[in-house]
């Protein structure tokens, strides 16, 4: 009954007072604060998810043989990656899950180090603390510190869309394996780039060829609408993840068949990833027009879901100035020190709700 104590706050539950001045405007809150997909699952997956639905068998955590050839062909056709073993792969409860237990289910524990972004989803501390241990925040090409034993790293990143480029993930794949540290990178924007050209941690340009002490993350919330099924994978190193089978098989660990029925669709599927990135895209240049109409400057957001944004004061006076106008962001506060004056605008809003945000921001 003690493991709540050692976690922070729940990051949103702070915006609460916030969301009530919003949701009190003429026409009702435009919440750009989490990135919650609103468009409809495409139909192909809503297919497959259910095909399997009276099958009464226990799934397995390992997933189907067609789900890993899945994954390992997406791999393939979307980023270049070729050479994956398809035993090395793993479906996950999402991507959040697999982010809070890694360092748990790696064996990390007391006195160890996890090494995370200086700007950084929060769970990637949360895992950490979790598994009681210590935590440091590391800038853009910083050297990981002596004992460390998990290294986070995320591009496109999330919250501020930068992408780092394969010299510069080489370079922090490198340090990483010089301390002897497993690398998880946290992929799940990767097919939402705009201004950039992301790349995966198994890029040969980035592991030099070789997946050993990698781990690539990724989640199928975003580019293909399926947040509510729960769905992701890892990949890479095969003796990684072979561990990290065995420890799932024992904690139940499981995700259902038919929502691995639909990973497996959404992944032998590239047109409908393209069709929600331009849904996205549309979204971003009408948001980003906006926002810098309205005085704000917009960094980095070269990919991913978000606008990192700042009008050059506190966070948190940002967020009082869009909730009085009926918009709902996150600080950038959530995500670190760092962002103390940026707040994250998502682009996970209908159409509708978009046109509203940019007509209050014209105000």
């Amino acid at each position: 009954m003690t493991l709540h104590r050692s976690l922070p706050d729940f990051p949103w539950d702070s915006l609460a007072d916030h969301a009530a001045t919003a949701r009190e405007h003429p026409g009702g809150v435009v919440d750009l604060s989490v990135g919650t997909p609103v468009d409809p699952v495409p139909d192909v997956i809503q297919r497959a998810l259910s095909s399997v639905s009276a099958e009464p068998g226990y799934p397995t955590t390992h997933g189907t043989p067609e789900l890993r050839e899945a994954v390992v062909g997406s791999m393939a056709r979307r980023y270049g990656v070729t050479g994956l073993d398809p035993a090395a792969v793993l479906p996950t409860i999402g991507s959040k899950e697999l982010v809070a237990w890694l360092p748990t289910l790696l064996g990390v524990g007391p006195g160890d180090v996890v090494a995370i972004p200086e700007l950084a989803y929060p769970t990637y501390e949360v895992g950490a603390r979790i598994a009681g241990a210590d935590v440091v925040r590391l800038a853009d090409g910083e050297t990981p510190p002596a004992g460390v034993k998990l290294v986070w790293l995320n591009s496109p990143s999330n919250p501020t869309g930068r992408v780092l480029d394969a010299p510069a993930l080489a370079d922090a794949v490198a340090a990483a394996r010089e301390a002897g540290a497993v690398v998880a990178s946290d992929e799940c924007y990767l097919a939402l780039h705009w201004s950039a050209e992301p790349v995966s941690v198994l890029d040969e340009r980035v592991s030099g060829g070789s997946p050993s002490g990698l781990l690539a993350v990724h989640s199928l919330s975003k580019s293909s609408s399926l947040a509510g099924y729960r769905a992701g994978f890892v990949t890479g190193d095969p003796e990684l993840v072979s561990g990290l089978l065995e420890a799932r098989k024992h904690a139940g660990m499981i995700v259902p068949r038919p929502v691995q029925a639909a990973i497996t669709a959404a992944l032998n599927d590239d047109a409908h990833v393209a069709d929600q990135r331009e849904r996205y895209g549309k979204r971003r240049a009408l948001l980003h027009a906006a926002l810098t109409g309205a005085g704000f400057r917009v960094d980095h957001s070269e990919a991913g879901l978000y606008l990192w944004a700042t009008r050059g004061e506190g966070a948190w006076d940002t967020i009082a100035w869009l909730a009085d106008r009926g918009v709902l962001a996150a600080p950038g506060t959530f995500y670190g020190p760092g962002g103390s004056e940026h707040v994250r605008v998502a682009l996970t809003a209908s159409d509708e709700r978009v046109a509203t945000a940019v007509e209050r921001l014209a105000r």
